[in-house]
């Protein structure tokens, strides 16, 4: 259970354990939202699928190459060209099937779709089709009736567009559709406690109040998360090294400590 993080935690940034916190972290959602919004609404899982091209590692394969027979004396021999080392292994991009999940607050009866909450993906945030995918979704919401909350606890990849804010470690957008072009940006870094936002609905309704902290930190016991990390490495992706330099400290502070 060690150690105890401020706010986020970089640990579980790591691409080999976001599925898990994803996955997580969005049923987390659903099951607080529906403890408040009902009966007038409901929060709904849904998903979204496509191809994206991953790198695969391609396995070993044993590739003779052919060796100079030695000249005769007598013979003269027309001299041909002979691989100078063994071939380089490399990867070539094969297609994958990905699923997205989301949450969608509809009205109950309607079936409008009042707000959508969503967990970047490190596919969200860089090059290729799911950076696509959800780029031209993210805009039709935008220019929608709908609400958005966009969840950003990932430092890699480029920030979604917006016009103004700070540069920060996370972001968490709370779009507002009787508000545009103008939404609240809440912005915080590594060391900061993560700020609990609003999940808006129709103007008349009362917002319900999202801690993701607690949420997260749900996540992580349930998963049990701490057995599949090793707080004695450094986190992946790696820190700037004064966060680390911080990081090492809390660690190594923390009672039951590796160090």
């Amino acid at each position: 259970m060690l150690p105890h993080f401020p706010g986020m935690n970089p640990y579980l940034e790591n691409p080999d354990l976001w599925t898990e916190v994803h996955f997580g972290l969005i049923g987390g959602l659903a099951r607080f939202l529906n403890g408040i919004i009902t009966p007038k609404y409901r929060a709904a899982v849904e998903k979204r699928v496509y191809q994206d091209a991953l790198l695969v590692g391609i396995p070993d394969v044993a590739i003779a190459t052919r060796r100079a027979e030695p000249a005769s004396p007598s013979v003269t021999r027309i001299q041909t060209a002979v691989p100078a080392s063994e071939p380089i292994q490399v990867a070539v991009p094969m297609l994958e099937e990905v699923t997205e999940r989301f949450l969608e607050i509809r009205e109950v009866g309607t079936g409008t779709v009042v707000t959508v909450v969503e967990v970047l993906s490190p596919k969200n945030k860089r090059p290729g089709e799911g950076q696509t995918q959800y780029d031209r979704k993210r805009q039709a919401l935008l220019s929608s009736s709908a609400n958005l909350v966009e969840i950003d606890l990932l430092r890699t990849g480029e920030p979604k567009p917006m016009l103004g804010g700070v540069p920060s470690d996370y972001r968490i957008l709370v779009s507002r559709a009787d508000e545009r072009p103008a939404a609240s940006l809440y912005a915080f870094n590594l060391r900061d406690r993560i700020p609990r936002f609003p999940v808006p609905l129709k103007p008349s309704d009362e917002e319900p109040v999202v801690d993701l902290e607690a949420i997260l930190n749900q996540v992580y016991t349930e998963a049990a998360l701490a057995l599949a990390i090793a707080y004695d490495q450094p986190p992946v992706p790696p820190l700037p090294e004064e966060d680390q330099r911080w990081l090492q400290t809390l660690i190594s502070s923390e009672p039951g400590s590796r160090e």
